[in-house]
């Protein structure tokens, strides 16, 4: 047995028992774990040490470059002049420290992240330029600005924004290869929930913490070894860990269903002066990438929000409504041209209709033009249309290949029951490897959350055509829920851009 899970062992108290209280504190314990682990560090520097470097690093970097600019462009000016453009210059960093707070320029992930830090302090100050010109223009004070000075000011600030933060990325990086940001940590609980959370600490990439202790006061769930971290035995260890400055932190990792132990831990941790913190219940760990809000003083953890709610609906309305009547004014020539050449070419009707999934599961009838013969156009238990499939007709083939007998779904747009963009809509019939759609993959009906599209972000990724397995099914549906997650009106544009391209040069469809 290794030194480390010697420190668990000396408990007192027989294996398979449930201590008393903390009469299973052993003295040693602490002793022999201040031995094993590296304490040199010392005390962490907090994040919001970091956070100010960087702000007051910006803020002088904005008005160095000012001043450095004003001296070689302006020669011999007047003092009102110098307080003038002194007055730019300081109102400038200012909003820029502002604007880049805003924006996420002092958010942990950039602290050690040298491309995000750039991007993020960069598209601040270009908005705190913009923020300058509008309040130069309300003043019509413009004109009195030397458009030199300016254009090599933002440049010039620009530069020295990023020198700056290069430099200070090297120096934390630097100190991070020190471990002196490592918060030290001891979690309260040994038990799955105390190691899932060791687990999530030592693999995350942002987190600057370093767990040098377990501590669990049920000594028959104390496990011999966890990871080499060692695992001191009741409250007590713990509390003359916290005595001895050994540790910065608290984190209580035990069952939020026990109410009266968690309690009762907490209490006596409380006594200390230390920071504590109450760890996700297992099944929050499920949710990780959640926030929580108020709900009248009451924390809430937010599951999920209505997908494209609030004025993101009224973008997606607009876009809807305005762009598809564009587009049928200008293919009407086209949709003219497909069925006359539908008619021509075999008996029946020019246009296609069937029921599909749409928003929230409710059934809609879709507008195509009809590929296939008519005596082949299912409208339950459908049979998904196979390459070289003898259902299609010739002029059936061509608009397939070429999307053309999506295009009527643009009455569908104006209608209301679809999207110019979104998840593609099915029959609930449809099968991949012979297994319905919604039974085969879970969380399938997510993607009903929102509108169904004419086109979505699993089409211009290559997801189109015949879905027969059910790996395509959940590729499909990765895409699918990726769009619900992250829309905007520009990943629309995009999409819509890209269709076209995807459309002229992919053979997946027939």
């Amino acid at each position: 047995m290794t030194e480390t899970s010697e420190i668990g062992k000396k408990s007192g108290v027989e294996p398979g028992q449930q201590a008393p209280g903390n009469t299973d504190h052993d003295p040693h314990a602490v002793d022999k774990l201040l031995e094993l682990t590296d304490l040199s560090a010392g005390r962490p520097v907090p994040p919001s040490m970091i956070e100010y470097i960087l702000r007051v690093s910006d803020v002088l970097s904005i008005l160095i470059a000012g001043i450095i600019v004003f001296a070689a462009v302006l020669a011999n000016p007047t003092a009102d002049l110098a307080l003038f453009y002194t007055n730019i210059v300081v109102l400038g960093a200012i909003l820029a420290s502002m604007t880049i707070y805003s924006v996420g320029g002092y958010d942990a992930d950039c602290f050690f992240n040298l491309i995000t830090s750039f991007r993020r302090a960069s598209f601040g100050w270009a908005l705190t330029i913009a923020a300058l010109l509008v309040v130069g223009f309300a003043f019509k004070s413009t004109g009195n600005v030397s458009r030199i000075w300016a254009s090599a000011w933002a440049i010039g600030a620009l530069t020295t924004l990023g020198v700056t933060r290069a430099v200070i990325w090297g120096l934390m990086v630097n100190m991070r290869s020190r471990k002196r940001f490592d918060s030290r940590v001891a979690i309260v609980g040994a038990s799955e929930q105390g190691q899932r959370l060791y687990r999530f600490v030592r693999d995350s990439k942002w987190l600057t913490m370093r767990v040098i202790a377990f501590c669990d006061d049920r000594v028959s769930r104390v496990p011999d070894e966890l990871d080499q971290i060692p695992v001191l035995p009741g409250l007590d260890s713990l509390v003359e860990l916290i005595r001895r400055n050994a540790i910065d932190q608290v984190l209580v990792a035990l069952p939020w269903s026990a109410t009266e132990r968690l309690r009762e831990v907490i209490d006596r941790i409380t006594e200390t002066p230390i920071k504590v913190r109450l760890a996700p219940d297992m099944a929050l760990f499920d949710f990780s990438n959640r926030t929580f809000s108020s709900l009248g003083g009451l924390p809430v953890l937010d599951l999920y929000d209505r997908p494209i709610s609030g004025t993101s609906w009224i973008q997606k309305w607009l876009e809807d409504k305005i762009l598809a009547s564009l587009i049928i004014l200008l293919v009407s020539p086209v949709l003219i041209a497909c069925a006359i050449a539908i008619k021509l070419d075999s008996q029946g009707p020019v246009f296609f209709r069937q029921n599909r999934e749409g928003f929230n599961n409710q059934t809609f009838r879709i507008w195509k033009f009809r590929t296939m013969r008519p005596e082949s156009c299912e409208g339950d238990n459908i049979r998904q249309a196979t390459k070289n499939d003898d259902r299609i007709t010739k002029v059936g083939a061509f608009l397939r290949r070429t999307s053309l007998d999506e295009l009527p779904q643009l009455f569908n747009v104006i209608t209301g029951d679809m999207s110019l963009v979104g998840p593609r809509p099915h029959a609930k019939s449809t099968r991949a490897a012979g297994v319905r759609f919604d039974d085969a993959v879970k969380r399938y009906a997510a993607r009903h959350r929102v509108k169904p599209g004419i086109t979505g972000w699993a089409q211009v990724h290559g997801w189109r055509g015949e879905t027969d397995t059910i790996e395509k099914l959940e590729a499909r549906l990765r895409h699918d829920l990726y769009y619900i997650d992250n829309w905007s009106l520009g990943l629309d544009l995009y999409i819509l851009i890209r269709t076209g391209l995807v459309v002229l040069g992919q053979k997946e469809a027939y």
